[in-house]
């Protein structure tokens, strides 16, 4: 009994380990490195090859199985993997190797790719002809065995941290905080892929055949899917009414809620495919023949939404995405309506070759439209204000601060998109010097004409690091440090300082007094030492963050170690840690 089980145990594990070595290195790599960076607490602008360590073998799980899935149909393993393997080192060298150049853009390459080779696994054994059936066995055991796989890792994280807790606890044993955290990836990460595993034995041939239909599946379809859909066409409709009636241009995300109508109705309809040749009239039938002309009205609001945002502000990635998202339902609503013998494999093959189309395809790419879109609307705004002379911005000229806003968004976007040389055209020596570090070309704050509205009405933050991690005293006869200044009268020989910091406000003050007759405002200074960074926000390392200036006969130095300006409107907020005070008798 017992000793058949355990038996029977180590036969999976056995099992598990021969068919799937690559993908369960890939996890293990994946967690190890994560557990590294905790108990390092590696900080990523000196070490960033953990991060494209972690994406690149996060998609290597995925991407490995997939690969294992379509040699268990056509064999030639070894070649397989190894053309996996070279993808995903070439990828790993794609994604940059400073974090400093890992802007917002890399989002559009790595969420994509991810759903790619998830969608991979879902097709790629099933290119041939008749294998309905069993492509839908073998993606509903897949989807059920991820359901459980989360379950059983949540238990079982969640136990074994109890676990060392308890022990920690009862038995008065020091462990390292760090533990709960490497434990915590070691096994939701490693140990998942590892029960995932256990769940699918040897592969394709056990997850396509043939098994009853799950009433589970069954009942969340029918009670919670369809009524959450129901709800959502009901506010569709409505709104799409308003619209008309009001005769007016529908608000941007309504697209969003079109597309999640569709894609929950289109999930709903796959979930339910088998049930389709039951009772001659089931609401299977009905529900599938009802939902894609359901969703053509929608598709022309969809359509609306989508141009009325890129006739005004242009291509960006994520609306080249959601346009892509448009194209591809438009495309299955059309199959599913006209097509008489359609496969559900149609789903996710069309979306896998939009998705590669829209990372690899040259010129038509997310990354190139965006970038192409965007220059152009930032010619035609330069134009069309007449601010260019020289081919040069002219910052002096009045324009309106939402012109001034537009531009400086345009100038942000493709700094991070690194077009550097492009926008560069666009300035003059001098200033193009001053952005030769940053990372974000922020050029709002260089307009000096601004009419009608302001233009900061959204908080803008800079932080300024110092550079060393030490600071020269020279000949500086005393230090105080700033908390014992806050906390009264620090007397000196015959005198006395003290000090007030509120640095924040309509009236921002830190002010050093000397025996509570002369003051020494410091909020100018800190001020001064600001301006002299063209930049409204990020993040930059200075090499003298300090502030001096003269009260009775003494000269002070205030050094801080980072300082941080919120500005909103009119508002300015300084921020800093603990300054150190040095004294200097004159």
């Amino acid at each position: 009994g017992m000793n058949q089980k355990i038996q029977d145990i180590l036969q999976k594990v056995r099992t598990v380990l021969f068919h799937y070595p690559l993908v369960l290195a890939m996890s293990f790599i994946m967690a190890s490195t994560l557990a590294l960076m905790i108990q390092r607490d590696w900080k990523l602008n000196e070490q960033f090859w953990p991060i494209r360590l972690l994406i690149t073998s996060g998609l290597g799980i995925s991407l490995l199985f997939a690969i294992k899935m379509v040699s268990q149909r056509i064999m030639r393993e070894w070649l397989w993997q190894l053309l996996g393997l070279t993808f995903l080192t070439a990828y790993f060298f794609i994604l940059p190797d400073k974090e400093k150049q890992f802007t917002e853009v890399y989002a559009f390459v790595i969420i994509p790719s991810f759903i790619l080779s998830h969608l991979l696994v879902a097709c790629i054994a099933f290119l041939g002809k008749n294998q309905e059936i069993p492509f839908w066995q073998f993606n509903k055991n897949l989807f059920i065995h991820s359901f459980l796989t989360a379950v059983f890792t949540g238990v079982l994280t969640g136990g074994v941290l109890l676990a060392i807790l308890a022990v920690q606890q009862l038995f008065k044993i020091p462990i390292e905080d760090t533990t709960y955290g490497e434990t915590c990836v070691m096994l939701s990460i490693f140990g998942s892929t590892f029960i995932f595993l256990l769940f699918n034995e040897k592969g394709l041939g056990y997850l396509e055949k043939e098994g009853g239909y799950p009433e589970v599946l069954k009942f969340f379809t029918q009670f919670i899917l369809i009524p959450l859909l129901l709800i959502y066409v009901v506010i569709l409709y409505l709104y799409s009414a308003k619209i008309l009636l009001s005769w007016q241009l529908p608000e941007g995300w309504v697209s969003y809620l079109v597309l999640a109508y569709s894609i929950i109705g289109i999930l709903a309809l796959l979930l339910v495919h088998p049930l389709k040749g039951g009772p001659s009239r089931s609401w299977v039938k009905i529900f599938s023949s009802l939902f894609y002309y359901s969703l053509l009205p929608l598709l022309v609001l969809l359509f609306t939404a989508i141009f009325t945002r890129l006739l005004q502000y242009g291509f960006t990635e994520a609306r080249y995405y959601v346009l892509l998202l448009a194209v591809w339902l438009l495309g299955v609503v059309l199959y599913f309506i006209l097509v008489k013998k359609s496969s559900i494999k149609y789903i996710p093959i069309s979306l896998f070759l939009l998705g590669l189309f829209s990372l690899t395809f040259p010129y038509f790419n997310a990354f190139s439209v965006a970038k192409r879109s965007q220059k152009q609307e930032l010619e035609l705004i330069l134009n069309n204000h007449n601010l260019l002379v020289k081919g040069e911005i002219n910052f002096d000229k009045k324009i309106p601060a939402t012109v001034a806003i537009s531009i400086a968004d345009k100038f942000n976007f493709l700094s991070k998109r690194l077009e550097y040389d492009y926008l560069g055209a666009f300035l003059d020596e001098k200033t193009k010097k001053e952005y030769s570090d940053s990372k974000t070309w922020d050029i709002e704050n260089r307009f000096k004409n601004v009419t009608e509205g302001s233009l900061n009405e959204k908080t803008k933050t800079l932080q300024l690091y110092s550079k060393f991690g030490y600071h020269k005293v020279n000949d500086y006869d005393y230090l105080i440090s700033q908390e014992r200044l806050l906390g009264g009268e620090v007397p000196l020989k015959e005198d006395y300082f003290s000090l007030i910091s509120e640095p924040f406000g309509e009236k921002p003050v830190f002010t050093l007094t000397l025996n509570a007759k002369e003051a020494l405002d410091f909020i100018p200074l800190i001020k001064q030492l600001f301006d002299k960074y063209p930049t409204l926000e990020g993040e930059l390392k200075s090499e003298d963050l300090f502030i001096e200036g003269h009260i009775g006969h003494y000269h002070i130095k205030v050094i801080f170690d980072h300082l941080t300006r919120t500005t909103q409107g009119t508002r300015v907020d300084y921020n800093f840690d603990e300054p150190l005070f040095l004294i200097q008798e004159n």
